[in-house]
């Protein structure tokens, strides 16, 4: 691909990255997709971003961007033609944005010690499940009252939360789809079978400098 294009360095089963390639798929901007594996991380990707997390662009212009909802909204501010953010009112837009906030800051770090419980001893995976359906029953709740998140029509929150709420559900997907938080599993299901989903998800080639 043209060296022009920016990079995207992402590894496929990673929420962060999966959000940011959705949002990459909607606005239908072109980048180089650089598929790496998180145990051996290329010395070009750590020399872009030390800290050696994924998502990480690249811009033409030597710009980095590695945070994820970052990514995302480089990406919306070249196309948003659904209105997924650009376009809504403030009252909207913060909405989505404390929907965000709760996911990657409260749901989040009970979903890793629930997911790799594990290493976290000290509880039973139950108990840091059950810190994790908090937020659930919230995003039930809501969806029970409008198809996504903020209504009618998908956001950014709806793309920005599903990756999670895919990892979260799949840690013992017989566990939640016994819940009662049907109208979750709905949403779940929806962005499953989304053609934009599998899409992102296909597998590409682990990416390696061509002076290897």
């Amino acid at each position: 691909m043209s060296s022009e294009l920016p990079i995207l360095y992402s590894f496929r089963r990673c929420p962060y990255a999966m959000r940011a390639r959705l949002a990459i798929a909607y606005s239908g901007v072109l980048v180089e997709h650089r598929e790496i594996l998180l145990k051996d991380k290329p010395a070009a990707m750590l020399e872009a971003s030390p800290k050696g997390t994924v998502p990480v662009v690249v811009l033409a212009d030597g710009t980095v961007i590695d945070e994820s909802r970052d990514v995302m909204m480089w990406a919306l501010q070249q196309s948003d033609g659904d209105t997924w953010y650009y376009g809504l009112s403030p009252q909207q837009q913060t909405l989505i944005d404390d929907w965000i906030d709760t996911n990657d800051h409260q749901f989040k770090p009970w979903l890793d010690k629930y997911k790799y419980s594990v290493g976290y001893p000290e509880h039973p995976a139950e108990h840091y499940r059950s810190h994790c359906e908090t937020f659930l029953a919230q995003l039930n709740q809501q969806l029970g009252q409008t198809a996504y998140l903020l209504g009618d029509s998908e956001s950014l929150a709806d793309n920005a939360i599903f990756p999670f709420v895919r990892q979260c559900a799949f840690v013992d997907k017989d566990w939640f789809d016994a819940t009662d938080h049907v109208h979750l599993q709905r949403w779940l299901q929806y962005f499953l079978d989304s053609s934009r989903f599998q899409r992102i998800m296909v597998k590409h080639p682990l990416w390696k400098p061509l002076n290897l």
